[in-house]
Order: structure tokens, then C-alpha cells, then sequence
């Protein structure tokens, strides 16, 4: 890699592992862009899961054991609410409440969500940037048997149960990148983007869907690295194998290639799916990549720095650049 710059595309949890990762090797030289398209209104606030989660994880704030929200929370306001016959299937702790009614009501001002993310993650002690992927609302509509559902009524009021049929980002034609975005593309010294272990179909391309985020990552001469979120046939968590057998959609890293494939140099994948590294249609990096401590993380990085930066001097180095199919 010529540069130090890194650009990471994150959704929550198993994304902002790596993230954590890769903020411990680059502190300021790393940004983080996030998926906004699991933001929704609930009790009358504005809430930004995945957002939340990457600010937590990196400022080590987030609860390790559940790992969403914050460490040391308390319940006090769910059993309150329970108490006068309010929704309670959304858990919001007493803790993290606070971000919620804050970024409400600066955005009731008119402040920009990039604004504000900027503001606590600096409040948080985080040297990093983290970037909403857009100011302007962007929403995974989820397809089901069941009818459509807005992605936390599928993710947590009906615990993934309901049959994937198809998956929609409602207003992302219209959605913008923010100008902070745009820079952090066009900046001198950009070595590497990568893509995190998250979820492809809910967490990654919602992100994708905004058409300048596809044309950004297209235009770069940096090196493009997706992690696999995919270990010996099946996701370490969270619902991405179910979507992709509901989708028709193998769980193998050679899947997660091919729908990267119009953007990546290269993917990452786990040391005990080496035998499928000859087959994928895009050079490969196998380690280990299952993320279940600190150290853990930090090797990650590491390994997916170091391909880049094999990549960035690769003489051979061609983006494919047909349908993912």
C-alpha cells in the first residue's frame, strides 16, 4: 500500500469487530462508513443501530456479552414502560437512551446525522471518522411471507422467523453521499477499502444501494478486500446462511465473490475453508477470520493490510468488472 488511508464499510456487530480491529493498527487514518438502512423511528426517537454499535465498539463502551448497546446498562426505563403499556420488543437501556434522545433532537433542528456521529464519536475519545452512509433516509424493506416489514420488525420483532422472499432500500435512488464521504474517497494517501465480515444482503448493500457509493468504490485505485462472513458452509451469527437458502443463494465464500464481484480486488476467507480458495473467481486471502477476542481482531486487520498492500502491487491486479449475477 502506498498510502495510510483505509476506508472500512461496516454494518453492526460482526462488522464492527473487524473495525475495532483495524481502528487498534490506524487510529486517525481510519474511516468507517456505516449502514444507516436498519435507522428507524421508535418511541417518538430516531434510532441508528448500526451506528451505535460501530461508535460503542470502537470507543469500548459496547456490552461484549450481548454485543449491541452499551456495557454496564441498565433497564430501568423498559420496566417503566412496560409498567404504562408501551412497546417494549425494541430493548433501549438507560445508558444508550441518552444518544437517542440526543440525536433526536439535533436532528429535529436540522443538524446532519454526519454532523452529530462526528460530534459523539469525538465526545467518545474516537480519532477515527465514522460516516453515516448518507444524510438522507434510507430504509431495508425485508419481503416476506408474511408481507413486508421494515428491517427491525423482521430482525427483532419477528426474530428473523418470517421467509425471505426479497430485500428493498427504499429511497436509496434518491440518497446522497455527504460530501465527507465524497472526500474521504478522494483523499491523497488511500490504500485500502474494506469490506467487513457483515451481513452482504441486510448490512453491506444498503450501503452499495447508494448509487454514488457503487461508483466511488468502482473509481478507486485503491484496493477493494472483502472479509467473508461465511465459516465451513454457515454465518458465525445472525441470520445471513437462512436469507441466502431462502434466496436461493449457497452459503460459500465462492457466493460472497460473485456478489462482490463488480467492486472487489479480493476476498478474505476462513483457514478451514482453504480448499475453496483455487475455485473463487477473484484472488484470496485464507486465515483465520472467526473474531472472539481483541488479539483476535488486531490479527484480522492485520492479515486483510497486508493482502491489500499485496494487491496494490500485484502487476496482474484487473477489478473484474462483470454482473454479479
Amino acid at each position: 500500500m502506498t498510502g495510510k488511508r483505509v476506508i472500512a464499510l461496516c454494518g453492526g456487530i460482526g462488522g464492527a469487530k473487524l473495525a475495532r480491529g483495524l481502528y487498534e493498527l490506524l487510529g486517525l487514518d481510519l474511516t468507517v462508513i456505516v449502514n444507516t438502512g436498519d435507522d428507524f423511528e421508535h418511541l417518538g426517537l430516531m434510532i441508528s443501530p448500526d451506528v451505535d454499535t460501530v461508535l460503542y465498539t470502537l470507543a469500548d463502551l459496547n456490552d461484549p456479552e450481548r454485543g449491541w448497546g452499551r456495557a454496564g446498562e441498565t433497564w430501568n426505563f423498559m420496566a417503566s414502560l412496560a409498567q404504562v403499556g408501551g412497546e417494549t420488543w425494541f430493548q433501549l437501556g438507560d445508558r444508550d437512551l441518552a444518544l437517542h434522545v440526543e440525536r433526536t433532537r439535533r436532528l429535529q433542528e436540522g443538524q446532519s446525522l454526519t454532523r452529530i456521529v462526528h460530534d459523539v464519536a469525538r465526545r467518545f475519545g474516537i480519532s477515527a471518522e465514522v460516516l453515516p452512509m448518507s444524510d438522507d433516509p434510507v430504509r431495508t424493506i425485508v419481503a416476506t411471507d408474511a408481507g413486508p416489514l421494515p428491517f427491525q420488525r423482521y430482525f427483532v420483532r419477528s426474530r428473523c422467523v418470517p421467509v425471505v422472499r426479497a430485500i428493498t432500500f427504499e429511497g436509496a435512488d434518491a440518497a446522497r453521499a455527504s460530501p465527507e464521504l465524497r472526500a474521504a474517497f478522494k483523499q491523497p494517501g488511500l490504500a485500502a477499502i474494506v469490506i467487513c465480515p457483515s451481513n452482504p444482503y441486510l448490512s453491506v448493500d444498503p450501503i452499495l444501494a447508494v448509487p454514488e457509493m457503487r461508483e466511488l468504490l468502482q473509481e478507486t485505485e485503491a484496493p477493494v478486500v472483502a472479509v467473508s462472513p461465511i465459516i465451513g458452509g454457515a454465518a458465525v451469527k445472525g441470520p445471513t446462511t437462512k436469507i441466502m437458502a431462502e434466496l436461493n443463494i449457497q452459503a460459500t465464500n465462492a457466493s460472497i465473490a460473485r456478489h462482490y464481484m463488480e467492486i472487489i480486488d479480493g476476498l478474505v476467507i476462513d483457514s478451514g475453508d482453504g480448499s475453496e480458495a483455487a475455485s473463487l473467481p477473484v484472488a484470496s486471502l485464507t486465515t483465520a477470520t472467526l473474531m472472539n477476542s481483541l488479539d483476535d481482531r488486531v490479527t484480522l486487520a492485520r492479515d486483510v493490510l497486508d493482502f491489500a498492500r499485496e494487491l496494490a502491487s500485484s502487476p496482474q491486479r484487473v477489478r473484474p468488472r462483470y454482473s454479479a449475477g
